[in-house]
């Protein structure tokens, strides 16, 4: 294994685990009275100010041209922010532990939509293995700690596709600035769509208590500079099916998290049918020896994508 390889590799599990703690701080969020709107536009805005700023003082800030800028603003105005909107909206219904479970149908999904795009059928195996995931979820929602309710499992469900599409779109938009300018645009245009957003429909409340802007700054600073930048850098070197099967570490410390945390446990069953989506998606990709061999001149050049907030978040 190389070095590029390595420091891949460790990049995207230090995201993934910084993406495993988000809904646990969602959660400490809403628990203060926060709403949606109002938590993701001060996640985005403080990340956005505090990257933007730093590559000004260090000068490395740059212009990424008109086209860039146009594939920056889909990913982060459009794609992201609708992921992160529906994960977010989804852990007001449903538990951390579940909605992270169904945000892991994506490496299936990232799997299908790669095969359609490249026009190439996807190996049997990665067939059974989205059965598999498949299996898995029905075990999950069959067998509830509590009630579940259809609207979170719907939204964790489109956050999924979402956050699959934001993937295979994003891995496709090649750029030659680094990581973290890429990951700072991306976030910059998230925060101007929620600003837009929840300023026009009234659902901004700025009147947040100390307890609230520690959620808000952990989501920020964790789940979103630092999580988003090793994940770009990371999906630059190994590639989307190796970042996915490594990103299985996000709702391992999801679920951890949630236990000590938030003490809300999951059922026997609910553990086996978690057990049967996260090895799918370990099946799934396995084989997919995908990892990125940047174009001749361009040796570190990094893939414009990012990760979930599964959303994802």
């Amino acid at each position: 294994m190389s070095w590029t390889d390595l420091r891949g590799r460790l990049l995207v599990i230090v995201a993934a685990a910084g993406f495993g703690l988000m809904p646990i701080f969602a959660q400490y969020a809403y628990a203060e009275g926060m709403g949606v709107q109002t938590l993701l536009l001060l996640r985005f805005a403080i990340a956005a100010a505090a990257l933007l700023g730093y590559l000004a003082l260090t000068r490395t800030l740059v212009w990424p041209g008109r086209r860039a800028l146009a594939r920056f603003a889909l990913l982060g105005a459009v794609l992201y922010a609708a992921q992160s909107t529906l994960y977010f909206t989804a852990v007001r219904y449903i538990s951390p532990t579940l909605a992270v479970l169904l945000l892991y149908l994506y490496p299936a999904l990232v799997v299908l939509l790669t095969s359609v795009i490249e026009r190439t059928p996807p190996p049997l195996t990665r067939l059974a293995s989205i059965g598999l995931s498949l299996v898995g979820v029905v075990i999950v929602l069959g067998a509830p700690t509590g009630g579940v309710r259809v609207a979170g499992v719907l939204l964790a469900l489109g956050a999924a596709l979402t956050y699959a599409v934001y993937i295979v779109a994003g891995d496709r938009f090649s750029s030659t600035l680094p990581p973290f300018t890429t990951a700072a645009y991306v976030i910059a245009f998230a925060a101007v769509s929620f600003a837009v957003t929840g300023f026009a429909g009234g659902a901004i409340d700025l009147t947040v208590s100390p307890r609230g802007w520690a959620a808000v700054v952990g989501v920020a600073v964790i789940s979103t500079i630092v999580a988003i930048g090793c994940f770009f850098a990371g999906l630059a070197a190994v590639g989307p099916t190796q970042a996915a099967i490594l990103s299985v570490v996000e709702p391992v410390v999801s679920v951890a998290a949630t236990a000590l945390l938030l003490h809300k446990g999951v059922s026997a069953l609910q553990i086996v049918g978690g057990v049967l989506v996260l090895a799918a998606a370990v099946w799934g990709v396995a084989g997919g020896g995908d990892r990125r061999t940047p174009p001749a001149g361009h040796p570190d050049e990094p893939v414009a994508a990012g990760g979930a907030d599964p959303v994802r978040g």
